[in-house]
């Protein structure tokens, strides 16, 4: 789960006031530069990120809550898994996290009668939580992005094939010939 109060944890950050947000969503656009571009793709262990943009709409969710929604976009490269060449990835994410403050009552957690979490695994992600009066939108794009990279990316048209296999006509050496000439002393 992002902590949203840790501004530094990401090379690409937007920090949103909390305070300065009203009912009406606001659009942003965050677009990375290069020097944001270079420690992305050192976070995210890739040969480069090409470029990384995201529009979203900030506004009021329930009081004190903020809701974020948009869509990310990127382009990575990446080594292919099979002939290790460099292979392009889009990534192409939409975006929908609420946030709310530390201690609200609309991050509790519903528990059962036998003290275990009722999570509705088609139903909403629970609320990331936030301390202080900032929201980093940029550690949120990171970490949609992130989790949309193909972690075994291949050229198209490569497909991995085991080691080949030795025809049934071919007599293996059995693995104790090489003890054969061993005597013992």
């Amino acid at each position: 789960m992002m902590k949203s109060h840790d501004l530094e944890a990401v090379p690409f950050s937007f920090p949103v006031k909390v305070g300065n947000i009203s009912a009406n969503p606001v659009q942003v656009h965050l677009e990375a530069d290069a020097e944001e571009l270079k420690g992305l793709a050192k976070l995210w262990k890739v040969l480069d990120v090409v470029w990384l943009k995201a529009d979203l709409h900030v506004a009021r969710w329930k009081k004190d809550g903020v809701r974020i929604k948009g869509e990310v976009k990127a382009e990575i490269e990446q080594a292919c898994v099979v002939t290790l060449e460099p292979v392009r990835t889009m990534i192409d994410e939409r975006v929908e996290q609420v946030f709310v403050p530390e201690g609200s009552k609309l991050a509790r957690i519903v528990l059962d009668g036998n003290g275990e979490m009722v999570l509705d695994p088609e139903g909403p992600d629970i609320p990331d939580l936030f301390n202080g009066d900032t929201i980093d939108a940029g550690a949120l794009v990171c970490e949609f992005a992130a989790l949309a990279i193909d972690p075994y990316p291949r050229k198209p048209g490569v497909e991995f094939t085991g080691p080949k296999e030795e025809s049934d006509n071919v007599i293996r050496p059995s693995p104790f010939a090489a003890l054969k000439d061993w005597k013992k002393d």
